[in-house]
């Protein structure tokens, strides 16, 4: 906030006043300090977008699309998601999969001499 903080000090007790006394105690207990009752909320999950701009049922949508329809199990399109919403939300489980299987696929083709894999 760009207030004066005199003002900002006032509104957060009057926030915290406001709470019920089981909830005050949370934020004590972690330091009433370092709580900013003003932050902003993060984006719902379905509205967030990758690089492209694409949300992830856009994403998965396309590429179910340009996938064989054989292999869309509902495992496999599960899969496909998690990861999908992994990597939007850059969760570092998620970044290390697709980096292996990044490295995976380039280490195949190199040794299997073959553009076109298939499991």
């Amino acid at each position: 906030m760009t207030e004066d903080p005199k003002e900002v000090e006032r509104l957060k007790r009057a926030v915290f006043d406001g709470m019920s006394p089981r909830r005050q105690k949370q934020i004590m207990k972690r330091g009433y300090e370092k709580w900013d009752p003003f932050l902003k909320p993060k984006d719902p999950i379905d509205i967030r977008r990758d690089r492209t701009r694409r949300t992830t049922h856009m994403l998965i949508r396309q590429f179910l699309q340009q996938n064989d329809p054989e292999r869309n199990s509902n495992e496999y399109n599960r899969g496909a998601f998690e990861i999908c919403l992994g990597l939007i939300n850059e969760d570092e489980r998620y970044l290390g999969m697709f980096e292996f299987a990044c490295w995976y696929r380039e280490l195949l083709k190199k040794e299997m001499g073959n553009d076109k894999l298939e499991f």
